[in-house]
């Protein structure tokens, strides 16, 4: 039986593996479909509905209209209430759609079933933050008048997620969209489009009406630029590529829509010499090798101060000869496979390029295995400038190590990118500390730390790296328009 067969049958809900799409309220198999791969074997994992242009413009037309009902038939409170179930049912469930996810994109079962818990964390976040649409009671300059707001779902709500996250990528968008009583239409991506599907069956049996939540999964650009062009979609909500990200916001241009980005980054981490190397190293495994290195918030230009860097690059390379390649449900794997061949091919561009212009590989180096979509983790030393891999994002198990000399030398380094996600520093002097953390140009830092994703915590970048917040108390608003009220003439009587 094959690897992912095998698997599947070993679903305690089978009924969660699913290629349907979901419009209207209905389950829907289309007789056109596209393969999904399963990225250890690049076999095909199952096939796909492919939606049209006329499916997303069904699909928006379905979730305009139950948005209007859903807000005005519920409060915050009775929203919160739905969300709590689906994050009960999401967790009562989290082995088969870790299992899922795995299959579907590579990572171990552990990284797998954390990534399901992460994503639940959002529902459960959400759950509270409904009840916490303040609006405020402003003091007016005109006499006997008041002034205040009231906070609104912006509508309808189109959501593009990519594969690297398929299941927390879901949640972080389509809860505080549902909280704050708006509909979503959602784009999965293409290669992991299973988690979607299942969290969607489950957020139905929680008791979420049907059409507030629409899952149109395709090939077709053009039917998912409709989201981005629809004038009924009042919000596009997008996670991917800066250029794909860059073309979506200027055709939602033409209606005016609310658009949030979270897009490509390069995020520098830093290790100064009176760094904890232990932490620093083990931050590093996290930060660059989780998920395969296939994040965007991960380390993708190690900048190491000279009187460390032999140290801190000799305690990597032991590290990460310990890391057990193979498929993500195989037990004694730690390091799954990329998600499809050009993500092998582009490792394998930066590796070629850095070295043809003088940088060391120290360890891996090349793809493995027979088949499947595997390049073996690798850490680079005398990294300079000049090579592609300090412009551009990697997205794969490569760990780059440039060596620096001053702080002011490493702060023109880490800053001199397009992109402003996520930085990390290492570094014991306080001082130090909340001088760079201010100084870095990104939207999120991590200090002493590689782990800087959480419910609670803003999500987002600045520069070329997007706009907009996801997560924590910020989130919310993202789906919300500030309605402001004036009731004057207060002082005649009747």
């Amino acid at each position: 039986m094959p690897y992912h067969e095998q698997h599947l049958q070993s679903l305690k809900d089978k009924g969660l593996f699913c290629g349907d799409a979901f419009i209207g309220g209905r389950w829907i198999s289309k007789d056109k479909k596209f393969d999904v791969y399963e990225p250890s074997s690049g076999s095909v994992l199952g096939k796909v509905s492919d939606c049209s242009l006329d499916d997303f413009k069904q699909a928006i037309r379905s979730a305009e209209e139950a948005q209007r009902s859903f807000y005005q038939s519920t409060t915050g409170t009775a929203r919160g209430a739905l969300l709590r179930k689906w994050n009960d049912l999401i967790l009562e469930n989290a082995d088969d759609l870790a299992v899922i996810l795995s299959l579907e994109n590579g990572k171990t079962f552990g990284e797998a079933k954390g990534e399901v818990i992460y994503a639940a964390s959002f529902i459960s976040w959400f759950a509270e933050e409904a009840t916490r649409a303040y609006g405020a009671t402003i003091p007016s300059s005109t006499p006997h008048t008041t002034l205040m707001t009231i906070r609104e779902p912006v509508g309808v709500c189109g959501i593009i997620t990519p594969w690297n996250f398929p299941a927390a990528m879901i949640t972080r968008k389509v809860g505080p969209a549902l909280a704050a009583g708006c509909s979503v239409v959602i784009k999965p991506p293409s290669e992991t489009p299973y988690s979607t599907i299942a969290l969607t069956k489950l957020a139905v049996r929680a008791g979420l009406p049907p059409s507030i939540i629409e899952v149109c999964p395709t090939k077709d650009r053009q039917a998912a630029t409709e989201l981005a062009t629809n004038p009924l979609v009042k919000k596009l909500s997008f996670t991917g590529s800066t250029g794909v990200g860059k073309m979506l916001a200027n055709l939602a241009t033409g209606t005016l829509k609310k658009v949030s980005l979270e897009l490509g980054g390069n995020a520098p981490f830093i290790v100064f010499d009176d760094a904890n190397l232990d932490l620093a190293v083990e931050s590093a495994m996290f930060c660059k090798f989780r998920c395969t290195g296939q994040t965007c918030v991960c380390a993708n230009r190690l900048y190491v101060q000279k009187g460390v860097a032999k140290a801190f690059t000799e305690r990597l390379v032991e590290a990460v000869q310990a890391l057990k390649m193979g498929p993500g449900l195989d037990s004694a794997t730690t390091q799954g496979p990329l998600v499809n061949k050009s993500a092998v091919e582009k490792v394998k561009e930066h590796v070629e390029d850095a070295f043809s212009k003088g940088a060391k590989i120290e360890i891996g180096g090349q793809p493995s295995r027979s088949t499947g979509f595997f390049y073996d983790p690798t850490v680079l030393s005398e990294v300079t400038p000049n090579m592609i891999v300090s412009r551009e994002e990697t997205f794969g198990p490569l760990a780059p190590i440039f060596q620096f000399e001053t702080e002011a030398e490493v702060l023109q380094l880490a800053n001199d990118s397009e992109f402003g996600l996520a930085g990390y520093f290492f570094s014991q002097d306080i001082a130090r500390a909340m001088r760079l953390a201010q100084k870095l140009e990104c939207g999120m830092v991590g200090v002493n730390t590689g782990k800087i994703s959480a419910a609670e915590a803003p999500f987002g970048g600045i520069k070329e790296s997007g706009y907009g917040k996801e997560g924590s108390l910020y989130g919310l608003a993202e789906y919300q328009n500030i309605k402001s009220i004036t009731i004057g003439n207060q002082d005649t009587g009747s």
